[in-house]
């Protein structure tokens, strides 16, 4: 499987890209699916916007420009065309630091992404879509004259989209199919049964932000489960589901992962802090 963008961006993108998805999720968390559908439009739209203008690109992403600069000149030509929630996000991208500017790209379709599935999430279907994703990427590998011409750019991209669509009719989610859509329009140099299965990986990691995998030293009862899944959903914002596995090993209390974040509360993790704050 081809790396992730996140792995594939240097330094100074990764942590840009990385604060551009925390805002994202803070979007996701706090909206309606219909809106999160056209934000993800919006998004979209705006990477073929640079894609298809690379001084544009280059310049919004220059760090000799002031962000403040890119940022105006961002949201003088966006204002208007896109949603305020879409134009918010872009001017954070804008504004932020990138190594090169082909990552600003990278960015808005990672974003775009997320925000499609943030559909999904909105209505429980994410793993449906992980699954629908998972087998268009395994018919693309079985099928390769079907992959090609999804992906010859000598062909309309609106043609190669009406062909998808026939292939999906019926068979796919519009969550789904949006998502391929946008890979047949801009396929950015990635075979597409490689973006497929990218797209399936990623609608994973937005289901895994849903669940919370525990480990407690002894079992938990459903009153104390109840508690734990109000207090985590409190803490995130969004609905948590538990996944609890007895550890006797952490001696007492829990320790709760979600996505990728980890809370220690376990009497070895605090056994474990003490000894590393001991003198040598």
């Amino acid at each position: 499987m081809a790396a992730s963008t996140e792995t594939q961006l240097q330094s100074a993108s990764r942590e840009s890209l990385a604060d551009a998805v925390r805002r994202l999720d803070a979007v996701v968390d706090s909206s309606a699916g219909a809106d999160l559908a056209i934000l993800g439009d919006d998004l979209f739209a705006v990477e073929r916007l640079l894609e298809s203008e690379p001084a544009l690109r280059r310049h919004l992403a220059d760090p000799a420009v002031a962000p403040e600069a890119r940022t105006e000149l961002a949201r003088r030509l966006l204002e208007g065309k896109i949603g305020a929630a879409a134009l918010d996000l872009v001017s954070t991208l804008v504004s932020a630091r990138w190594s090169r500017s082909i990552d600003l790209l990278d960015a808005l379709e990672a974003l775009a992404r997320r925000a499609v599935l943030g559909v999904a999430e909105k209505d429980g279907s994410l793993d449906e879509v992980e699954d629908q994703l998972f087998r268009f990427g395994r018919i693309l590998d079985r099928e390769p004259q079907l992959a090609r011409l999804l992906a010859d750019r000598s062909t309309p991209a609106d043609k190669r989209v009406g062909l998808l669509s026939e292939l999906l009719r019926g068979k796919a989610s519009t969550v789904t199919t949006t998502l391929l859509e946008q890979a047949v329009r801009s396929p950015r140099g990635l075979a597409l049964d490689i973006v497929a299965g990218q797209l399936a990986e990623l609608a994973a990691a937005r289901r895994d932000r849903y669940v919370a995998h525990v480990r407690s030293a002894v079992a938990l009862t459903d009153q104390q489960e109840q508690r734990l899944t109000e207090s985590l959903g409190r803490l995130y914002g969004r609905p948590i589901s538990l996944q609890v596995e007895h550890d006797p090993e952490i001696l007492g209390g829990l320790v709760v992962q979600v996505g990728g974040e980890l809370i220690d509360g376990s009497v070895a993790g605090r056994l474990a802090a003490a000894r590393r704050g001991l003198p040598t």
